[in-house]
């Protein structure tokens, strides 16, 4: 029999999965371990999305330096995809990543770029790490260029050999990344997993990352990862981390949480709407007119219930974080005021700015 599950308790055992509770994770690696992945996204209305996602969770400890340290010195963590993730991960992935490209337009101009793959390769080999700019486009044939990239197919190359496993980036110039092979940054005593076997220890990671999921969900595709579960008032077929299962008899108690909008948590939006009633959208790419919110505002969790959007954003000038308006979806009480209040000016502190605009 399924497991019954209040809705109290499902979203319960969402914060706590995303460790978004009480009880804070000690460093940047337990945080990667537990989510999976830290997003990368450049947009910085009060800070980037990987360094906010850990502030958030760690809380004060965190320092920026961090996060470049277990990347680039401890190699604890890689990066690939635009996420930092636990190397820990990677024998799981290896064995899709080998299987790349299965889409013919992709198959096709890579075996065209025969030659320019093998240039690379060789450049990398005597001279990485390299940033791509250091790299010459020797491309056969070309792709054209889009809303991301330029007619320079030396990025190209790059993102493809990396997801072939190929290549890695070992770290960052700023926001430019620096490539190498991916034999000198990634261990060579990483286990190995049939594709089969991969993928089933994959879907449980996803799902300790989740702690429930939609049984059959593009967002968060656990399949049949740990147990069957229902959820009140809601008709999905979800499945559960056992772990996460048995969490529930431990004692947990919420806080404020202050989300990116690209943050881990937010991605699964219809879990957000089944599970919290939240029906979560990114204003970035809307009209100014058409925006409720703001053009970059950040969920705010307050136990484990969504009740605002706070539209804020650092000042690089004034040095200040300016707070444009707190939107509450239902009128906080004086001690939830508080609360967001105490947050906000810890985030402030982390920033190193004092907060403007603070009813």
């Amino acid at each position: 029999m399924p497991h019954r599950l209040t809705q109290d308790q499902a979203r319960r055992i969402v914060v706590r999965a995303q460790l978004l509770d009480a009880e804070r994770p000690g460093d940047v690696v337990e945080v990667a371990e537990q989510i999976g992945y830290i997003k990368i996204d450049p947009t910085a209305t009060i800070a980037s999305c990987e360094h906010t996602m850990l502030w958030t969770r760690i809380g004060w400890p965190y320092e920026r330096g961090q996060l470049a340290k277990a990347v680039e010195d401890d190699r604890m963590l890689f990066e690939h995809e635009g996420a930092f993730r636990p190397m820990s991960l990677l024998p799981l992935l290896l064995p899709e990543m080998r299987q790349y490209p299965r889409h013919e337009r992709p198959k096709q101009w890579l075996e065209a770029n025969a030659r320019f793959r093998r240039d690379v390769l060789d450049r990398l080999r005597a001279e990485g790490p390299l940033l791509a700019a250091e790299i010459p486009d020797t491309a056969q044939a070309s792709r054209a260029s889009d809303g991301w990239y330029g007619p320079n197919q030396v990025p190209h190359m790059l993102e493809c050999l990396a997801r072939r496993g190929e290549v890695a980036v070992v770290g960052r110039d700023g926001r430019h990344r620096r490539w190498d092979l991916a034999e000198r940054v990634y261990p060579q005593d990483l286990p190995e997993y049939p594709a089969e076997e991969a993928a089933r220890l994959l879907a449980e990671r996803r799902l300790q990352a989740a702690g429930i999921a939609k049984q059959r969900s593009p967002w968060s595709p656990v399949g049949d990862a740990g147990e069957a579960a229902t959820v009140e008032g809601s008709r999905w077929r979800f499945r559960v981390d056992p772990e996460a299962l048995a969490a529930l008899e431990e004692e947990s108690a919420g806080r404020v949480a202050l989300l990116n909008p690209y943050d881990s948590a937010l991605y699964d939006r219809p879990r957000l709407s089944e599970l919290f009633g939240f029906d979560y959208v990114l204003e970035q790419f809307k009209p100014q007119p058409q925006r409720r919110y703001g053009f970059f505002a950040h969920p705010i969790l307050m136990g484990d219930r969504f009740v605002g959007m706070l539209d804020a954003e650092l000042d690089r000038k004034q040095e200040v974080l300016q707070v444009t308006a707190v939107h509450e979806f239902l009128p906080f009480e004086p001690e939830e005021s508080a609360m967001l209040r105490a947050e906000i000016l810890d985030l402030g502190e982390w920033l190193g700015v004092p907060v403007a605009g603070l009813a």
